[in-house]
């Protein structure tokens, strides 16, 4: 993991958080890490453990050529200090054992216990358990970063993992894959109360979020982590792969940016940066992420793997996200103004990344010698410009009962136009044509002039650019164009774990039908699926990279199935960047 950037002071990061950043340290639950010797602190000085069991799982993550983080959390018969030991072992039986310890956990950390296991060999698998007295954890199997020359490198994309929303069935097809890591792209969990968000038929599924209020403090945030971990098909998947995870806004609250939210109300749930404190302690407890060594707010970080993929994972959601552009400031009359929208996204003092990762990120670009330069983060970067009533319709704030009707006439209109030569076209069509505004602000499309920056600095450097993307709950694949058009790299979205995509919000005839209309409307698009959950399955080789959408058929049952119908496969050649079907 990078280390932050040496002007970037601890004391910075404290006054950015906010008072409550005098939690626990984050590497609390970090374990004394050993090739084969105990950790304890007080050596052979028996401890007075309390009994406990495993009832959330094992998971590991942050792999890279010589080490891997193993994570579990115990439950205690009773408040007080647990003593965990750990095994890594070459085979499933564990008569290879390869690095072993104890170490203790307590409720500072909410029992949840992290090992850094150093010393190990590249590109290899191996086998990890915990015990706590009597009681063994599950077995978790893991797979470090591979290094030299390699023949491919493949990843599971997932995002959106909505708990009363459905069943995980997307973990659990994951689960079954053959993949080097699994990346998680953010909202692991979502805040909202029972009677929120996706919840219409939590009850039905015997999936009411704990606790029933939306959470707000750290034993609400550790609650809700500890809900997901009981889920067998996300313990399933933590236990086959390691993960590699970021956050996105609901693991804090809908729409997050630095220093606020869109559900956050400091009235009546008390200060913003105490809010975030909480989430973040949680977040970094409950998932197989490597602490930082100082600052608490860093997860850009660096896995490479051979000469194949340098990964790096940003963060375009809580450090440096100026407020999101607001579409009603500019609607008069119930109409967006697009001149001013498309002025207010373009200002160039906007930022996205913050100054700092912005600069991390370039830094890294630059020095790669990969193959392939992969980022992984949260929101869409490809441009997804639309008429305006389209963007109005889904603007709830703005349009009206007939704003649904008024964009599927729109759409299909302009696509019409857009098949015409410009001398063709009546004034009204060219003038729905023009009206186009970014569909979301809160993507990179908020924050044009950073992404052209980017995008600008990674075509200088002759990057072979892809990008994974989730947070839309739809799939989607775009060419990423610098401003004159020349394409400079490619984005694979994936569809969410259980979060309902645009079906729920426009019906899902409406969805379907609107899929290949924006294939069509929207230049740098190549595919859309704004109907079915799932997950990407990504390989790279050193001439192409290749991502295949895989869907479940539902989410309301455990029962399900591929849906063959809806796979997709596209892919691009090194050489040319251009996506096409496989």
């Amino acid at each position: 993991m990078p280390q932050p950037p040496s002007h970037l002071t601890r004391r910075a990061l404290i006054k950015g958080i906010g008072a409550s950043a005098l939690l626990p340290l984050l590497s609390a639950n970090l374990a004394g890490c050993s090739d084969s010797s105990d950790s304890r602190a007080d050596g052979d000085t028996p401890i007075d453990s309390v009994p406990a069991t495993f009832e959330h799982g094992v998971a590991s993550g942050d792999p890279l050529d010589d080490r891997v983080i193993l994570w579990t959390r115990v439950t205690p018969e009773r408040e007080g200090t647990v003593a965990v030991d750990w095994e890594l072992a070459l085979d499933e039986a564990f008569e290879q054992v390869v690095a072993s310890g104890q170490d203790t956990t307590t409720s500072a950390v909410d029992y949840t216990f992290k090992v850094d296991a150093v010393g190990l060999d590249p590109g290899s698998d191996y086998f990890y358990r915990f015990r706590s007295g009597d009681n063994s954890s599950p077995v978790g199997r893991t797979r470090t970063a591979a290094t030299g020359a390699l023949a491919s490198v493949s990843f599971a994309v997932v995002s959106c993992s909505n708990y009363p929303a459905g069943f995980f069935n997307v973990y659990r097809e994951v689960a079954g894959r053959e993949v080097d890591a699994v990346l998680h792209l953010g909202d692991y969990i979502y805040e909202y109360g029972a009677d929120g968000y996706a919840s219409e038929r939590a009850e039905a599924y015997g999936r009411v979020v704990t606790p029933p209020t939306e959470i707000v403090s750290l034993a609400d945030y550790r609650a809700r982590y500890a809900q997901y971990h009981g889920d067998p098909d996300l313990q399933a998947c933590h236990a086959r792969h390691p993960f590699i995870v970021v956050w996105d806004d609901h693991e804090v609250a809908n729409d997050a940016w630095r220093e606020g939210a869109e559900n956050h109300s400091p009235d009546s749930e008390g200060g913003y940066g105490e809010r975030r404190a909480a989430a973040i302690q949680a977040w970094y407890e409950w998932l197989p992420v490597r602490p930082p060594a100082d600052a608490r707010e860093i997860i850009y970080r660096r896995f490479r793997y051979g000469d194949l993929v340098d990964l790096l994972m940003l963060d375009t959601r809580n450090i440096g996200r100026d407020r999101q552009v607001d579409y009603t400031a500019f609607a008069n009359g119930g109409v967006i103004d697009p001149v001013a929208a498309r002025a207010a996204v373009a200002d160039s003092a906007r930022t996205l990344l913050g100054g700092e990762q912005l600069d991390w990120l370039k830094g890294a670009l630059s020095d790669s010698g990969a193959r392939w330069q992969v980022l992984g983060q949260q929101v869409l970067m490809a441009r997804q410009a639309m008429p305006e009533p389209l963007v109005r319709a889904l603007a709830t704030s703005i349009g009206g009962d007939s704003a649904l009707e008024e964009a599927t006439a729109a759409a299909l209109t302009a696509v019409a136009a857009k098949g015409k030569a410009p001398q063709d076209r009546s004034a009204a069509e060219q003038a729905l044509l023009d009206s186009a505004i970014p569909l979301n602000p809160d993507a990179w499309d908020g924050y044009a002039f950073e992404r052209d920056d980017l995008l600008n600095h990674a075509r200088q450097l002759q990057s072979r650019l892809v990008v994974f993307a989730g947070d839309t709950h739809n799939a989607w694949a775009s060419q990423l164009t610098a401003a004159d058009g020349e394409v400079v790299g490619v984005e694979f979205a994936c569809p969410s774990v259980s979060s309902p995509g645009a079906e729920a919000v426009i019906g899902a005839d409406n969805a379907a039908l609107f899929g290949p209309l924006a294939v069509n409307l929207v230049d740098d698009l190549r595919y859309a699926n704004l109907v079915n959950r799932g997950f990407v399955e990504a390989t790279f080789t050193a001439d192409s990279a290749q991502a295949r959408w895989l869907y479940v058929s539902g989410v309301d049952s455990r029962d399900y199935q591929l849906d063959a119908d809806a796979e997709r496969h596209l892919g691009v050649a090194r050489d040319t960047l251009l996506v096409n079907g496989i």
